[in-house]
């Protein structure tokens, strides 16, 4: 029999791993791209490996765990993650790069999709609770990489760096082994046909939809935030980041009072007084040009997109506990296109009009998902604890 609270601690470590992962990237594109002197073209290219990984990791880690279990996948999941930071780190070539930076992804969407399916199935009440603690562990993993490459870049380069990185997350490995996982849901067979039948439900597809959304806005928010600042207020870039911090950091706080907020509040009303607080915190950036209030806004929108995914991923874990780590593969698939389009969309809007309109296109998204969480609500008001 396993126990709930080192399954738990294993779930954390995991999604810090993955923080990290998601983040080196971006910590080390321009050391790569000294090193081989790569041009904007490659460097582009190189950025979207990653993401192409982290849909595949998304697209398999659910049936697996549904019929195997979490900890053998999860542990290579881990091996593979790690190995590719070492390859990131002396890597001698762009394809070997390329192989590596999809490694990582592939490896870290696993461990992104396996870990939230994890803590679902173990908390038999608070799930959304529960992933919102979950969730902070991936805001320390994040900020922590960044933090230590700052520390250690004047004394070590980048290749010592993510080498070390790597090292260090195989120690997480051994506690994983000594520790017992939760069994396997089904006993035998492949759920594929299962899943497809998964595709015809209309909650799985309305939750899937809204989390298209909210994907896409953390996105948004996350990649062009310091860009908006720069052209429309003129603020220079390291007080444009600094910003940017101000958003990540409301995120990770409130996803940690929302781990105490959930048990007490309805999930439903969270959420949706989240929601309308990036609504007011997008509008007020469409016409402030004070840094104070930009600031101020950029927090409240953090802390407003921090209930969406552990609330709703708590939604679907108790609609389908049979089959929750297809049906969260389902969902982190559609979650991941939606990233990827409305990116697209807004470099579109951005070069043919200005990146003005990006707090309008975060109003849209919300106004998108304010209708589908009610349709949300109708449909599973009475299978769900809302």
């Amino acid at each position: 029999m396993y126990k709930k609270t080192q399954v738990f601690a294993a779930a954390c470590i995991g999604l810090f791993l993955f923080g990290m992962i998601l983040i080196s990237l971006g910590s080390i594109l321009p050391s790569l791209k000294e090193k081989f002197i790569a041009d904007s073209l490659n460097t582009g290219i190189l950025a979207s490996i990653l993401p192409i990984g982290i849909l595949a990791g998304s697209l398999i880690f659910g049936p697996i765990v549904d019929r195997y279990g979490y900890k053998l996948l999860l542990i290579v999941s881990i091996l593979i993650s790690a190995i590719a930071m070492e390859g990131l780190a002396f890597s001698g070539s762009l394809p070997l790069l390329a192989v590596c930076i999809f490694s990582a992804g592939f490896g870290g969407g696993i461990i992104n999709g396996g870990t939230n399916a994890l803590v679902a199935d173990i908390s038999e009440e608070n799930k959304g609770a529960n992933l919102s603690l979950l969730g902070v562990f991936f805001g320390i993993g994040a900020f922590g990489l960044p933090f230590l490459s700052g520390a250690l870049s004047k004394n070590f380069d980048y290749s010592s760096i993510i080498s070390a990185v790597g090292l260090f997350m195989l120690f997480p490995v051994i506690y994983f082994l000594l520790i017992r996982f939760p069994s396997p849901k089904l006993a035998q067979g492949f759920p594929l046909k299962e899943g497809v039948k998964l595709l015809k439900e209309p909650a799985l597809l309305l939750t899937a939809f809204f989390l298209f959304f909210q994907s896409g806005v953390e996105s948004l928010i996350n990649n062009w935030t310091t860009t908006f600042l720069h052209d429309k207020i003129k603020m220079p870039g390291e007080d444009a980041l600094y910003a940017l911090s101000f958003s990540l950091a409301g995120l990770t706080i409130a996803r940690l009072l929302l781990g105490v907020l959930l048990k007490k509040i309805s999930s439903f009303v969270v959420l949706m007084v989240s929601l309308l607080l990036v609504a007011a915190s997008s509008f007020v950036l469409m016409y402030t040009r004070s840094y104070n209030t930009v600031f101020a806004a950029l927090i409240t929108i953090g802390a407003g997109l921090a209930a969406g995914f552990p609330v709703i991923l708590g939604y679907i874990g108790q609609l389908y506990t049979s089959l929750s780590g297809t049906a969260f593969s389902i969902c982190l698939v559609i979650a991941l296109a939606g990233n990827t389009f409305l990116n697209y969309l807004i470099g579109i809007i951005a070069r043919k009009y200005t990146i003005d309109h990006l707090p309008l296109l975060v109003i849209s998204c919300i106004v998108c998902m304010i209708i589908l969480l009610v349709l949300i609500k109708q449909k599973i008001k009475t299978k769900v604890k809302l």
